[in-house]
């Protein structure tokens, strides 16, 4: 018998489906209120009706579910304190784009060894959200498997769809469907118009292939998600975020008849990929809002435990606890820092008006 099919596929193994993950790992009627109640939050601050600005802190990838922990409830501590002018959102990002290749993230290889246990990566991921939320955070994610979101996205109050996959449109396709407000980043190049077009394509109804609860291959058919917005992170290595840039971003979502909510990134190329310039970054976009710009409603830190970041090495025993082994953070008495200048910056302006 002649094969034409599986010629490069070494094995097909089945796993759980998302509904029988999610009854190891439940969402109680409480944890449930409060993702609803933090997503209803996020809606009215990219709408204006909410003057706090959002901020999603957190590792650039998870890959210690015990320091990921450690860092929640440092978080959560803050989130009760500062949470007058600044809703903290806490970035736990399981899936990593690659340009080339290298760890996809802890749900693909949550033994950093290159064994890629993906059944055993979704419980431990759907473990680690459920015990945040627990500790009432919300929580943000990247989608990058539109199969994977099934298993997590009850969980999830916020959305990224990255630089590299903005311009997808299986992307934009999952994104029209999601339960939760998704910002789209501009393309690596810089080119906004790519999520511009993101944006205005997730807003409407979409038909396609996916899977159901039970793990089917199914039709997918979506009403259009209208919580979408724009994510600048600076491209073709400059920044995008200083007040000509931000003028530009405001002026094409009017002329796509969008909504002018922008986050700023204070990651990335906006700092030119030194993670202790996203302090600048954060500092140059709160003079903006402090001077009465409406459309810049929320940021993004890429922070950790420890600044930096470390290799990823053969015996994970050597690893530093606290420190990225993807993109660099700035740390925990940074992340502190900034979320304080950031809360008395807004509180000495009486806080953003409401339009």
């Amino acid at each position: 018998m002649i094969r034409t099919t599986n010629l490069n596929v070494r094995s097909l193994t089945p796993i759980i489906a998302p509904a029988d993950l999610k009854q190891v790992f439940p969402l109680g009627d409480e944890a449930a209120e409060f993702v609803m109640t933090s997503r209803q939050t996020i809606r009215a601050i990219l709408k204006q009706q909410d003057p706090r600005i959002m901020v999603v802190v957190g590792p650039c990838s998870i890959h210690d579910t015990r320091a990921a922990i450690e860092y929640a409830e440092r978080l959560a501590a803050l989130k009760q304190e500062l949470g007058d002018q600044l809703f903290l959102v806490m970035r736990v990002y399981f899936e990593k784009p690659r340009t080339t290749i290298g760890w996809k993230g802890l749900i693909n290889d949550p033994d950093l060894n290159g064994t890629h246990q993906i059944s055993k990566g979704l419980g431990v991921a759907r473990g680690l959200l459920s015990a945040i939320t627990q500790m009432g955070l919300p929580i943000a994610t990247e989608m990058l498997d539109p199969i994977i979101i099934q298993y997590l996205s009850d969980l999830i109050s916020w959305g990224a769809i990255g630089a590299r996959t903005s311009e997808s449109q299986p992307h934009r396709e999952m994104a029209s469907g999601l339960s939760f407000p998704v910002g789209f980043k501009n393309g690596t190049d810089g080119s906004l118009q790519i999520a511009i077009d993101a944006i205005g394509a997730a807003c409407h109804p979409h038909s396609f292939l996916g899977i159901c609860r039970d793990g089917r291959t199914s039709i997918v058919e979506t009403t259009g998600n209208p919580d979408t917005h724009i994510v600048l992170r600076g491209g073709a290595g400059k920044p995008n975020y200083y007040p000509e840039d931000i003028a530009g971003a405001e002026n094409l979502l009017n002329r796509a008849g969008l909504t002018q909510a922008i986050m700023v990134d204070c990651s990335h190329a906006n700092s030119y990929k030194d993670h202790d310039r996203q302090e600048e970054v954060l500092i140059n976009t709160l003079q903006q809002v402090v001077a009465g710009n409406r459309s810049i409603c929320s940021l993004m830190i890429e922070s950790s435990l420890e600044a930096g970041n470390q290799n990823l090495s053969a015996d994970i025993k050597q690893l530093k606890y606290g420190v990225s082994i993807t993109d660099k953070c700035v740390d925990w008495e940074t992340t502190e820092r900034m979320l304080r200048y950031a809360h008395a910056q807004l509180k000495k302006c009486g806080g953003r008006a409401i339009s």
